[in-house]
């Protein structure tokens, strides 16, 4: 779920790390199009923001080399009939393992820039299914809000909307209280059981389903 951020964890994200490469969209770009949904919904426009022509259905949103337990998401986006949902694009982004996100100052003065350069975009294939390959982020320093990756949804041609978060099952910080918040929440569960996969990356699995729990979405 989106959130303020802590005002010592954007000071600090901001003061670090150099930028990426993606090239930023106007602002007036962004706003021709899809609408937003499920409002209020701080920053949302920022999906559009350094939005690839082509997605893959397989993303980084961390790069190789960044410092960090190895992290992959998968899921499979699924309509409203149950049925996968191809051609759906995922959009994640998340803290760096110290819980700050590093900035990309190409993005300056843009929605975008609060979400830092540690963000990706995956397009479900013909099975509905994406993945990102990235780092296990860490929680909001000096805080208790547990780790999580923030995940938007956008509905080629009709919407786009936040979903909550994914949230580790193994974090400490999760409260008896957010882990039912979550099961029932915005796009399905986004309470996640870490498994450790053959080639001894973590693994997290996060379904969505198209409209569930998004206030305004059209039918």
């Amino acid at each position: 779920m989106l959130r303020p951020l802590p005002a010592a964890a954007i000071l600090l994200a901001f003061a670090i790390l150099p930028a990426c490469a993606a090239e930023p969209q106007s602002a007036a770009t962004a706003r021709a199009r899809e609408p937003v949904v499920g409002l209020p919904c701080e920053g949302c426009e920022a999906v559009f923001e350094g939005l690839p022509a082509a997605p893959a259905s397989r993303a980084r949103i961390a790069p190789p080399d960044e410092p960090g337990r190895p992290l992959r998401i998968v899921g499979t986006v699924f309509d409203a009939a149950g049925k996968p949902a191809p051609g759906v694009i995922v959009y994640a982004y998340q803290t760096d393992a110290r819980g700050l996100y590093p900035p990309a100052t190409q993005f300056r003065g843009t929605a975008a820039y609060r979400h830092g350069r540690l963000r990706g975009w995956a397009r479900t294939d013909a099975e509905g299914r994406y993945t990102f390959d990235t780092v296990r982020p860490a929680g909001y320093p000096d805080t208790d809000l547990p780790e999580h990756v923030h995940m938007h949804v956008i509905e080629v041609g009709r919407c786009t909307y936040y979903i909550d978060d994914v949230m580790f099952d193994d974090d400490p910080r999760l409260t008896a209280a957010k882990r039912a918040e979550l099961i029932t929440g915005r796009g399905g569960s986004g309470l996640a059981t870490p498994t450790l996969g053959e080639d001894g990356v973590q693994v997290v699995g996060r379904d969505i389903h198209l409209g569930r729990g998004i206030p305004g979405y059209p039918e």
